[in-house]
């Protein structure tokens, strides 16, 4: 598998990344085209294949408040 992988089902443009240490390989969701810079939504240590859903739905979430708290700032 690639360090880095597409994942449209969480945001167009979002994209997972794959980071290995000594204590295990963790995970970034992660959107890179924005007007405000890379956004790092949701980080977790993923222990499956595929991706857990409850770990997609976080990120949704997180990436639209992230995105709505920053509009209100604007």
């Amino acid at each position: 598998m690639p360090d880095v992988r597409p994942m449209p089902d969480i945001a167009p443009g979002a994209a997972e990344i794959r980071v290995a240490d000594r204590s295990g390989i963790f995970r970034t969701f992660h959107v890179v085209h924005s007007r405000f810079g890379i956004l790092v939504f949701h980080a977790f240590v993923k222990k499956a294949q595929k991706t857990p859903e409850r770990d997609k739905k976080t990120a949704r979430v997180r990436l639209r408040a992230f995105l709505a708290e920053i509009e209100e700032d604007l």
